[in-house]
This record gives structure tokens, sequence and C-alpha cells, in this order.
């Protein structure tokens, strides 16, 4: 599926080394998941992701839907790659996946 708005959310994903599109912002998140992954690059040592409200941007949210083909929100980018959302990413911090590769990030 193509969407006219997809290069700007590549442009998003490649402009940091930790990108989020969630509903709200790290310290207003607008939903219970988006709370909890923030909760989770925290402890992961993350203090400052690029983090990108979808609630306010309608059409880079159906842009995000497009390119990545996951329907919900957070989402979660690490070194340009869609990692996923709330449930995947707190997986991978019980299972010390996401510091590992989050050592690999290289700064921009």
């Amino acid at each position: 599926m193509s969407h006219p708005l997809i290069p700007k959310v590549q442009e998003k994903v490649s402009s940091a080394p930790v990108v989020i599109f969630m509903k709200g912002t790290p310290d207003f998140p607008q939903c219970g998941f988006s709370a909890r992954a923030i909760q989770v690059l925290r402890a992961a040592g993350v203090e400052r992701p690029l983090a990108v409200d979808v609630l306010a941007d309608d059409p880079l949210w159906e842009a995000l839907e497009a390119f990545t083909q996951w329907p919900t929100v957070p989402q979660i980018f690490i070194n340009g790659q869609f990692v996923g959302g709330c449930d995947i990413v707190t997986e991978m911090f019980e299972r010390g996946e996401l510091q590992q590769l989050l050592k690999q990030t290289q700064p921009r």
C-alpha cells in the first residue's frame, strides 16, 4: 500500500537512533500503551527518543500504518528498523534484548 506521506515517515525514522510514534508525548502520553513503551525505553537507558504524536497528525498516522503494515501505536524504531509495539519492546527488555540492541545505536 502506498501513501503520499511515507517519505515523511521514513525521514522521521532515519533522523534519530530511537524513534517512537505514539499517542501524546513522552511527558504526557495519551494512552496506556504509549506510557508503558516510554517507561520501558527510559528503563533501558533511552532518555530522549524522538517522539512523534500521531494524534496531532492523522495523515501521518495513516502513512505510518502503510509503512509498517502495523495497525496500532506505539511503534518503536531503533537504528531505522521497525522493532514493534509496546508488548514486543517490553518482552525484549525483560529478556535483555532491547538493551543489547540499544548498545548498537549510532548517534546522529
